[in-house]
């Protein structure tokens, strides 16, 4: 039997998208959704916190995510994901608004993707300047379980996280439909040259999120999303296509979300930011994009510098009790590098196993064992030095 290994632009059909998205999610399939909504399962985060801690239970849930990324409709929501903390996401709102006001002045606001320049402020690399500007926000709010969870249920262990903020003005249009990062950032030309099986590979690499930072009714806009349609394995060599974004606005679904909530997404779903129609709400979200170990995250960030900046923050915190160990692990996840390749072997040699030491084993290491501050930055700066070529 014969296959041919490419997918091609020309190829692609909306009557084959049709029959991979016109599904219909089945609630007595989802053990642990409180609800579904226009196909998307919707969980209550207030009553699965015991299930983070619970051996069996975790599995479970993690689990039953995957299958909604993968098979289902392709994306969930996590309401009161911030129940535990919702005053941080305020802090990091105060923040972030600080940050595309001096960026602003300074001439660098960032620019969308997917969207009309100027139609709305975003920042760029949110995750280190937040963490460098704000430490203790940053621990506060990345310490959050739920945000770990998901990662770890579609990425395995040793993520990189990077974020994004959005503020999406009134009056601003809606972007045009659109799958993410990898090959949704490649021309058609550049992404068919890569084979069938690196289509389907590429959504498996990146975890798709954004926390509501207000209440976000639809008229302001949330992602506009369409269900069950990553499954379509052609879909970064059809998204740019008019037929298949005429069918994206038809049928295309929203969800309105609160402070607090976040959103997790398959990176190959077709979804895109919707048009808000308020005259006062300017929407904002921190868009979550989340890299395997074993993929190349969309932005480089100064992991040592953010290690550097943090490690006062959760040694206090560890100290006082504020924070428990899978709270401060979730914390060390989102900041420093648990992949301990690319390096210099000659120099940064395996230890007592098959690999190097991370910087996430070194950042714990020195929580355990209590080290001051500078002892910490020290040792950081080595290992890294005995990293670069």
């Amino acid at each position: 039997m014969t296959h041919d290994p490419w997918y091609r632009g020309a190829d692609c059909s909306v009557a084959d998208f049709r029959a991979d998205v016109e599904a219909v999610t089945d609630p007595g399939r989802l053990e642990l959704a409180c609800d579904v909504r226009r196909n998307i399962p919707i969980y209550d985060c207030t009553a699965l916190e015991a299930a983070l801690d619970d051996p069996e239970a975790r599995p479970r849930l993690l689990g039953e995510w995957v299958g909604v990324l993968l098979e289902g409709a392709g994306v969930f929501l996590l309401r009161k994901a911030f129940a535990r903390d919702l005053q941080v996401v305020d802090d990091a709102t105060a923040i972030f608004e600080a940050i595309i006001a001096e960026e602003r002045e300074s001439g660098t606001s960032g620019a969308d993707h997917f969207a009309k320049p100027g139609a709305n402020d975003r920042i760029w690399n949110a995750l280190e300047k937040l963490c460098v500007l704000a430490p203790d926000v940053f621990a506060r709010y990345y310490a959050n379980p739920f945000l770990a969870a998901a990662a770890e249920a579609w990425l395995g262990p040793l993520y990189q996280v990077t974020s994004q903020v959005n503020v999406v003005r009134p009056g601003a249009e809606a972007q045009q439909a659109h799958r993410d990062y990898h090959l949704g950032f490649q021309t058609v030309d550049d992404a068919q040259r890569y084979p069938a099986h690196v289509h389907r590979m590429s959504p498996l690499l990146t975890l798709q999120g954004a926390v509501a930072h207000c209440d976000m009714p639809v008229d302001s806009g949330p992602t506009k999303l369409l269900p069950f349609s990553q499954r379509y394995a052609p879909g970064y060599l059809a998204w740019r296509r008019q037929d298949f974004r005429d069918y994206f606005e038809e049928h295309c679904v929203q969800l309105a979300l609160a402070k607090g909530d976040a959103l997790f997404l398959s990176p190959a779903l077709f979804h895109a930011a919707g048009s808000n129609r308020t005259p006062t709400i300017s929407r904002i979200a921190n868009l979550l994009q989340i890299s395997s170990a074993y993929g190349r995250a969309m932005e480089s960030v100064n992991r040592v510098r953010m290690c550097e900046a943090l490690y006062p923050v959760l040694r206090r915190y560890r100290a006082e009790g504020r924070l428990g160990p899978a709270a401060i692990a979730a914390a060390i996840a989102s900041s420093a590098e648990g992949y301990p390749f690319p390096t210099v072997l000659d120099r940064d040699p395996p230890t007592g196993g098959l690999a190097p030491m991370s910087q996430q084993m070194l950042f714990q290491q020195a929580l355990d064992e209590d080290w001051p501050a500078d002892r910490f930055v020290a040792e950081l700066r080595v290992r890294a030095a005995r990293r670069e070529a």
